[in-house]
């Protein structure tokens, strides 16, 4: 082979490349000009929790001029808290060559990126809460290639605001986590980081599976004044297992975000899912319609909103006070 030739063979090849390990989505999907994309949602569990984040990237979608049924197909999965069973979602959505796939919950985002990668898929996530300790993003502000999203962030200081006020002689705060949710473990290192300052210490119990949930939440229950829930897949899923147990004992637990509130516990000051998905569902919008994944940067939602439920206050005679009353979502 000549010179010339190989320098020109050498060039076509890699040009070929560069476009190979780039474009996630954004000029391919430019090109396709097709009359409908396909989008598939994976999420871990069946809770409260999620739903909103699901409810909102649809809604974020359709307000960018997605609408399921209309130019977009949507594929809801959910992985029931079984990894094997969100792998196997996840395989599926490759194989039906999806045009992208909303992650929610940092097992299913995880495996999402991890199955979608390699085959250019775009992924967003929703409610991770460490992103980088998770490998969805390099650092707090650079993210990782093929992938961006909302994290839920939790507001761990407001919340110990809010129950130091609610809860002026409270010392030992409980918390359930499972071992093996990285976003559990980076939220519970930010309470043990903050806890003295509002004069707490915190009471810790890991957990592997839901099986567990019924003995972890008696231990603490007998060593602590109140529970804080993470934005945990398992315990937030077995919510109503801790609740009748820590009603009976008549110690509160308080949410991590509002629909928990109203689902039992005393008050929160957590994320706005609905919203958070609604971010999401913007970020895929631009992606669909031809943006690089690459210049669209994850974002954090940490804005806090007070939730209060009356009722279970009344159950348990606890005063809230009025200044809290005054600016919480309030729930019967």
């Amino acid at each position: 082979m000549n010179s010339k030739k190989f320098i020109l063979s050498a060039l076509i090849i890699s040009i070929l490349f560069i476009n190979g390990c780039s474009n996630f989505g954004g000029n391919d999907l430019k090109k396709q000009q097709s009359d409908k994309y396909k989008i598939g949602i994976v999420q871990y569990a069946d809770h409260t929790t999620l739903e909103d984040c699901k409810t909102g990237f649809i809604e974020g979608l359709a307000n960018e001029g997605f609408v399921s049924g209309n130019n977009l197909e949507i594929i809801q999965k959910s992985a029931q808290g079984d990894s094997s069973l969100n792998t196997q979602i996840v395989q599926n959505f490759v194989n039906s060559k999806v045009n992208l796939v909303f992650g929610i919950a940092t097992p299913s985002a995880m495996t999402a990126y991890n199955y979608c990668y390699e085959n250019k898929i775009p992924v967003v996530f929703g409610a991770v809460s460490d992103p980088v300790k998770a490998n969805l993003a390099k650092s707090e502000t650079e993210p990782m290639d093929g992938i961006t999203g909302v994290s839920d962030q939790p507001p761990v200081e407001k919340q110990l605001e809010l129950i130091r006020k609610i809860l002026p002689d409270a010392k030992k705060i409980g918390i359930i986590y499972t071992t093996n949710e990285s976003n559990s473990q980076s939220t519970l290192n930010i309470y043990k980081e903050k806890a003295s300052e509002f004069g707490f210490e915190i009471i810790e119990k890991g957990i592997s599976n839901a099986s567990e949930i019924s003995q972890a939440i008696d231990i603490v229950l007998g060593q602590a004044d109140c529970i804080s829930n993470l934005t945990d897949n398992i315990v937030v899923n077995n919510l109503p297992v801790m609740l009748e147990k820590a009603n009976a004992a008549n110690i509160p637990i308080f949410g991590s975000e509002s629909r928990q509130v109203t689902g039992g516990c005393l008050a929160s000051a957590g994320v706005d899912y609905i919203e958070l998905g609604k971010k999401a569902g913007i970020m895929a919008s631009k992606i669909l319609k031809g943006e690089e994944i690459s210049t669209i940067p994850y974002e954090v939602i940490n804005q806090s909103e007070i939730a209060v439920n009356e009722e279970t206050a009344a159950n348990l005679n606890i005063v809230i006070p009025d200044d809290i009353l005054e600016n919480a979502e309030k729930s019967k």
